[in-house]
């Protein structure tokens, strides 16, 4: 038996032949991923691939594509990346100069320059920029888009890195700036600093020209807690720290205190959200909290003083009330107000709170976009620094995003923003229509779906079709130019689904679909396929799945228990190994969302889950390409190269690719983000019988329009 045969597993959940693929740097594992990646290149990777690569590339380089900025005192930061500086560069410029169409941006890093003299494969990880003088910047810097970072300190007025100053080893964690000369330091670099999820459990004073391995620990939790974190609060006038202890995924002890540590907890339900302005406290329970005989229902807000509620006081006010399909979203603090954020049947509405001793009040924010994915932020990174400027985004999945800024200050009736930027439009859209549908799941939910394509279709179409349904998080449809081009544009139609799991109608959305729920998640994708297919629009085999890490268990589930729904499945930087995740990297501090597959009682579920073991021989699995990166260190690449060595053990067309940057993501650069994307699509066209000569390319301008079904 050669190294790269493989027998299959068998059906002890602990017996892995393939556990030498674990083995990130192995050269036994390494030899196996440049041969796996060769073969699947050469499988896919043609004269249409090299197209849609160059064609997607032009677009991620496009000089009018909207630079994103955070304003930090009289600048605004901005991180760009194009065809001349891959890697990128960090620049500013004022708000009167972003205003222009052109702007004149002052180069502070220029990433590949320093990637080159330094011999690093540096990625960028944001900087953190010292609040009162800003005359330095602490520069986070990623080996191959790891989420450990290596911190350099940067001086702002000599353009230079600080030789002896705040600069730490790789390791996961961060730093918050106290003043100019002491950084709180939540870093799991040193021995016994880390937790079993890989992440920082102490905090540390660290003052300037000291060894950060030896600052003095104000703060530690116990190594099976996630992680701890912590800043200053500059809302108020005496300094004031936050300590978050994060016992799990959902869940925090939140205290506060000064640089000797914390003195005093903040007695909040721990999987409560939370934030804070001066005095001022807002509050979203997830689960009902009853407090002084009052019971406040979950995915509610309320609100109440701080030093009130420290003092004894529990009569809150309800900012915000729940609804069957009204849920919120967010809720951030700007100069001293409260902006809320939520969906209504999925449409956007927002609403500004005024705290008050004896009320709060409020107004909608009428004037911002009430359909499509519209986004709001403050344009200032420090909330003390707020002054009512608020950036609101705004697209659908056939309108390219515009930026807009809106005052809050402004006296009611609020006019319309000022629309500073847009978004290029990178597809023809015209003949397309956005409709909206739903599907009924396995327990008679409704699962919502989204659909854009042609206003009619041949029962045949080209279905790509994907959902994520993990950790509360909403997955809204909007303009993705990358499936629009390659997509869209070429006759086909695309499908996002709002399976439970996600964000999209609150905590009950979310835990129906979260541990043993987790199963009924994927019952609603599988649902959705299904409906395409009853409503005329498709056929099994014509319908492509993609879906990243959550969303790659879910397209690895959707192999072992519904292979009949699907022609193609797409699985990138997946979890999949349900057994062992808790032993790799970051796993363990998804247990909350997963289960604990160490307890009998949670593995009688997660097996269930866990499609490396589920997978069998003899069944009708549809072509599969598994993609990760080896610099991921979130969800370990095992996951991936596992189950794609037992698929092709037990005869499946199972597809592997594995490039060696990029993270928990599809590259380090435009260059290679493209190139992961029109893979993965020239897979799924070619697995699913659509191939180049059978594009149909409309003509003309952007048109289309959206309804409801």
């Amino acid at each position: 038996m050669s190294e790269f045969d493989f027998r299959p597993t068998l059906n002890a959940p602990d017996d892995d032949p393939h556990l030498w693929l674990e083995d990130v740097e192995g050269e036994r594992a390494l030899a196996w991923t440049a041969s796996q990646s060769a073969k699947t290149l050469k499988h896919f990777a043609g004269t249409q691939f090299e197209r849609d690569r160059a064609v997607l590339r032009v677009m991620f380089d496009r000089f009018d594509r909207i630079p994103l900025v955070t304003r930090r005192g009289q600048y605004l930061y901005n991180f760009w990346q194009d065809a001349g500086n891959p890697r990128g560069q960090w620049r500013r410029t004022t708000l009167a100069a972003y205003m222009k169409a052109d702007p004149q941006w002052e180069l502070l890093v220029d990433l590949d320059a320093l990637a080159a003299s330094d011999g690093e494969d540096w990625i960028w990880g944001g900087a953190s920029i010292e609040p009162e003088t800003r005359e330095r910047a602490v520069l986070r810097l990623s080996r191959g888009g790891s989420d450990a970072v290596v911190h350099r300190e940067f001086d702002l007025s000599s353009l230079s890195i600080v030789a002896d100053g705040f600069n730490l080893p790789e390791a996961k964690g961060g730093i918050n700036w106290l003043d100019p000369d002491t950084l709180l330091l939540f870093s799991a670099l040193g021995h016994g600093m880390a937790t079993r999820s890989g992440f920082a459990r102490t905090l540390r004073l660290w003052k300037r020209g000291a060894d950060p391995l030896t600052a003095p620990v104000i703060f530690r939790t116990g190594s099976e807690s996630l992680s701890v974190s912590g800043h200053m609060d500059h809302t108020v006038e005496n300094e004031r720290l936050w300590f978050i202890e994060n016992t799990g995924f959902f869940k925090q002890i939140v205290q506060i205190g000064d640089r000797s540590g914390p003195k005093l907890e903040i007695n909040l339900p721990r999987d409560a959200w939370w934030a804070s302005f001066g005095d001022w406290l807002a509050v979203k329970p997830r689960k009902p909290w009853t407090v002084r005989g009052t019971t406040h229902p979950a995915d509610a807000l309320i609100g109440i003083s701080l030093s009130s509620f420290i003092g004894g006081e529990r009569r809150f006010s309800t900012l915000f009330e729940p609804g069957e399909r009204r849920c919120l979203q967010s809720f951030f603090w700007n100069d001293g107000k409260l902006i809320i954020a939520y969906l209504e049947n999925l449409a956007p509405r927002f609403e500004v709170l005024t705290p008050g001793h004896q009320e709060w009040t409020r107004r909608a924010l009428d004037a911002v976009p009430a359909q499509g994915t519209v986004h709001l932020w403050s344009l200032d990174a420090a909330d003390h620094e707020t002054n009512g400027e608020v950036f609101v985004s705004a697209q659908d999945p056939i309108t390219p995003s515009k930026l807009l800024l809106l005052d809050l200050n402004d006296a009611p009736p609020l006019g319309a923003p000022v629309v500073l930027k847009r978004s290029p439009e990178n597809f023809d859209a015209s003949g397309l229509v956005v409709t909206r549908h739903e599907a009924v799941s396995i327990d008679d939910e409704l699962i919502p779906y989204t659909q854009v394509g042609p206003a009619n279709g041949n029962g045949d179409a080209p279905v790509h079709l994907s959902a994520y349904g993990g950790f509360g998080i909403s997955l809204l449809p909007h303009y993705n130019s990358s499936l629009g081009k390659l997509w869209l544009e070429r006759g086909g139609t695309c499908v996002v689904a709002n399976i439970r799991g996600g964000g999209e109608f609150g905590t009950r959305w979310h835990d129906a679909g979260r541990r043993e729920g987790k199963r009924l998640a994927h019952d609603d994708f599988a649902a959705v396929a299904a409906d395409l297919v009853r409503r005329g629009i498709t056929l099994p085999r014509r319908i492509a799945a993609e879906g990243g890490s959550n969303g790659g268990l879910l397209i690895a589930n959707m192999l072992t228990r519904y292979p009949e729904h699907f022609g193609a499945l797409f699985c990138t930087v997946p979890l999949i190994d349900m057994r062992r995740y808790t032993k790799l990297l970051a796993g363990a501090s998804w247990i909350d969302e997963y289960g604990d597959p160490e307890k009998a009682e949670d593995w009688a579920f997660l097996k269930e889950l866990s499609a490396y073991h589920a997978a069998t021989p003899g069944q009708p699995y549809p072509p599969m390409l598994l993609a990760t990166t080896k610099r991921d260190d979130r969800v370990h690449p095992g996951h991936a190269r596992k189950m794609t060595a037992k698929l092709q053990a037990l005869g499946y067309p199972a597809y592997f690719y594995e490039p060696v940057a990029g993270g928990h993501g599809h590259g380090k650069d435009n260059r290679e983000r493209a190139a992961f994307i029109s893979l993965g699509i020239n897979f799924l066209r070619s697995a699913i019988g659509w191939h180049a000569d059978s594009f149909h390319k409309g003509s003309g301008t952007r048109g289309g329009r959206t309804s409801d079904d």
